[in-house]
């Protein structure tokens, strides 16, 4: 299961690094401690709102962004654990390819009339 604090945590430590800073710097920018920062960007804690908008602040970064950025690789990551074809049935529910008929004279069974097209 993908935690959202540690795809949160990613996503601002990659923009830290970008910008060639240090832990030291943007704790001390956004007004944090170091130590609790580096927490937040290992996902072992999570930030409050105020807290994340101060370390955007610090990184010069909308909020928005962070969150659209995290939000893209939540749906990556939710899309490699899911069926390629939406509603399609597990496998055990699955029919073999060999039981379905390949024409319809070979489809046996009791029809009504209502069910015979005409």
């Amino acid at each position: 299961m993908v935690l959202l604090r540690q795809l949160l945590g990613d996503v601002l430590r990659q923009l830290r690094l970008r910008q060639g800073r240090t832990l030291r710097e943007v704790s001390a920018a956004a007004r944090v401690s170091l130590g609790y920062l580096s927490e937040v960007e290992r996902g072992q804690k999570e930030a409050s709102s105020e807290l994340l908008s101060s370390i955007c602040k610090a990184l010069g970064v909308p909020l928005s962004h962070v969150l659209r950025e995290v939000a893209d690789q939540l749906a990556l990551a939710e899309l490699q654990h899911e069926p390629v074809m939406a509603g399609a049935p597990p496998e055990h529910e699955r029919i073999a390819a060999e039981s379905i008929p390949e024409t319809p004279e070979e489809i046996t069974g009791d029809f009504r009339p209502d069910m015979v097209a005409a």
